[in-house]
């Protein structure tokens, strides 16, 4: 748990591993040289109870904080969850009887609670690796091992205004492996006027830098997996979605992403139209 500026809303998402029905776990809180009073409730939480663990560290942003929380954690599993959010009492059971009973299982998410300024239910899309390369289909707090947590590289500091999470997951995954989506609402995603991830989605210089930032992380599984056509419709329906698909965040991700494959491909057909001549 990365911690800062969260300290009102430390004491839900802390609860939240205290209500869990499977008893097994940690929770390593990592200070990331907050200026707000974390350090205080980090330690009524662990003279309460003996899982939570506190460490306090320099900031230096979230990637490096979770890496450093993931790193001094001794369970065979990680879970990363954010300071202002929750996970449902039932999700720590059902993932690890899932990872237990099917050990190909590389990675376990969930449907989503919004809660806060917004209260919806969200239930995330099945999973599909290619798709992946246009969105984000899993949301922070999955959960996969330790092991293939340090074999991934684990967060990558360079993505230091947001999607994080989404470049991590193209790291930690490949096309083959496989993930479950359990069918309940399991993490509480609180909304608020004031985040990181609001930033990143109001600031397009930011997002774009981060969307840039993330295909310049794997280049290789772009050029390799990405489809620019995304979705083989007929024409009449693509006529009709024509305006809502370009005003969504999936297009303009899309387009983002996709303007250095086209260069990268022009580029690559000359090459071959010389070679060929």
């Amino acid at each position: 748990m990365p911690c800062y500026n969260q300290a009102q809303y430390m004491p839900d998402a802390l609860q939240s591993l205290l209500d869990q029905d499977y008893p097994h776990w940690e929770c390593i809180m990592v200070n990331d040289g907050s200026p707000d009073n974390t350090e205080e409730i980090a330690k009524q939480w662990t003279n309460k109870d003996s899982r939570f663990k506190y460490f306090r560290k320099a900031n230096s942003g979230v990637c490096n904080t979770r890496n450093y929380g993931a790193q001094r954690a001794t369970g065979e599993y990680i879970v990363p969850l954010d300071g202002d959010d929750k996970l449902g009492p039932h999700y720590f059971s059902e993932a690890v009887g899932v990872f237990t009973k099917d050990p190909e299982v590389r990675l376990i998410y969930s449907d989503t609670v919004l809660f806060g300024d917004r209260n919806e239910k969200i239930v995330n899309p099945p999973y599909k690796f290619e798709n992946m390369l246009m969105e984000n289909q899993i949301h922070n707090s999955a959960i996969f091992r330790k092991s293939d947590f340090i074999e991934s590289g684990g967060y990558n500091p360079d993505m230091v205004y947001g999607i994080e999470d989404w470049d991590f997951y193209l790291s930690l995954l490949k096309p083959d492996y496989k993930v479950i989506k359990l069918d309940a609402f399991h993490y509480y995603y609180r909304i608020k006027a004031e985040s990181r991830s609001v930033g990143v989605n109001t600031h397009k210089e930011r997002n774009d830098a981060m969307l840039l930032q993330m295909f310049k992380n794997h280049v290789p599984l772009f050029l390799e997996y990405f489809n620019p056509v995304r979705d083989r419709i007929d024409a009449e329906t693509y006529k009709k979605e024509l305006y809502w698909h370009y005003h969504t965040i999936d297009y303009r991700t899309g387009r983002m992403i996709c303007a250095p494959f086209r260069v990268i491909k022009k580029a690559l057909g000359k090459i071959f139209s010389k070679k060929l001549l």
